[in-house]
């Protein structure tokens, strides 16, 4: 990002043990936007792969040999570089080469993770890339049932970017500021900022701070005119709100998190895709650490190959400029990092949008995902 001011005022978020949260219905849960038209595309793929036994939040094991019968994967995602894990994998044919002859894989783009979790819902798809507060309130719509959480795929990437003549907390009471939408993922964590420096905004845009919820394209133009004085987006935004909008950043999220970690986006697999099909869902989750690596293996051509896939299906490929500077602000990772889930759905609870959930550990199945990060000698994962 080409300017960044560390926050006057820093939160350090402590991880909470699931086993002790005890969190049990959804209230108001949004989703984080990518501001794009969807596309569907169909491939076959070559691959097949074995499973062995492992370890993980659940106990999901994979078969040891892969069915030759005809199986359909139905994979959603959306056209944003957060999801750069899956632009690449499709684009760089990554996934096809770790599946079976006999699978076929179909790709959807959502603009949301509510839609996203919607086709979930309707059986119109079977996994999909989505933020974790989404995933939250299909974990608990569905009672802990319909839904798990079976690898990470990217953290970071979210700021609040400001006016440059605010310079901290006190600065923005009296000021409007945008999200992507009522009770996001960036939403509930500028909420829960605005709580602990002593500030308040309600649903209804009142309080000392009013938030809008705005689709990010549409916060970039209220950011240029005027209209707000600084949005909590994440990347891209956060960059372009910088480059285009003059603005400067007033909080890295990265600066709350233990070590700079916390989710961004993982995947989610239906529970009856993922107890029907466990092969299938391996050799998936091959093709998931194999894009990973290959991200950060190849930072430069990585940034090419996903704003490419950006521009096939938005029309729209994001400036040179804002991808190089918004890049390095995420990390691409397997690790679901349990813990800031955790952390953000009590945050949720604590500010009133989002009524306690049981067993919310239970989300995650880890155990196939640490089978091929064995087979590939890298360290496993925790879903605690």
């Amino acid at each position: 990002m080409t300017e960044s001011l560390n926050p006057p005022h820093r939160r350090r978020r402590r991880g909470i043990p699931l086993a002790a949260l005890g969190l049990a219905a959804l209230a108001v849960l949004g989703a984080c936007g990518s501001d794009s038209t969807s596309s569907s595309d169909t491939a076959n793929t070559d691959t097949a792969s074995t499973a062995a036994a492992a370890t993980g939040a659940a106990t999901t094991e994979a078969p040891t040999t892969a069915s030759s019968e005809p199986v359909t994967l139905r994979l959603g995602y959306f056209p944003n570089i957060t999801h750069a894990t899956a632009l690449v994998g499709m684009g760089k044919g990554i996934f096809k080469e770790h599946l079976a002859p006999s699978v076929t894989l179909e790709t959807s783009t959502f603009n949301s993770g509510t839609e996203a979790s919607e086709a979930l819902f309707a059986d119109a798809i079977d996994m999909t890339y989505i933020g974790p507060n989404p995933a939250i309130n299909a974990y608990a719509k569905s009672n802990g049932e319909a839904v798990r959480v079976i690898s990470g795929a990217t953290s970071g990437g979210a700021f609040l970017v400001v006016k440059p003549d605010i310079n901290g907390p006190a600065d923005l009471k009296g000021k409007k500021l945008a999200t992507p939408s009522l009770g996001n993922t960036q939403d509930v964590a500028l909420r829960s900022w605005l709580k602990e420096n002593g500030l308040s905004a309600d649903e209804a845009g009142g309080g000392d701070v009013s938030i809008a919820p705005q689709e990010n394209s549409q916060t970039l133009q209220t950011f240029i005119s005027g209209d707000i004085q600084g949005a909590w987006v994440p990347e891209p935004w956060a960059t372009r709100l910088v480059q285009e909008g003059g603005g400067k950043v007033l909080v890295d999220e990265r600066d709350l998190w233990p070590d700079g970690k916390y989710v961004t986006t993982h995947l989610l697999v239906a529970t009856k895709f993922l107890k029907d099909h466990p092969d299938v869902v391996k050799q998936f989750l091959e093709g998931q650490v194999a894009a990973n690596d290959w991200v950060n293996q190849n930072s430069a051509e990585a940034q090419t190959v996903a704003n490419d896939e950006i521009g096939k299906i938005t029309g729209k490929p994001l400036k040179p400029e804002v991808i190089s500077a918004a890049w390095p602000n995420l990390t691409f990772t397997d690790d679901p990092i349990a813990s800031s889930l955790i952390t953000s759905a009590k945050d949720a609870v604590d500010i009133g949008l989002l009524k306690p959930v049981d067993n919310l550990q239970g989300i995650y199945d880890l155990a196939l995902l640490n089978q091929v990060l064995s087979e590939a000698d890298q360290p496993e994962v925790s879903g605690a």
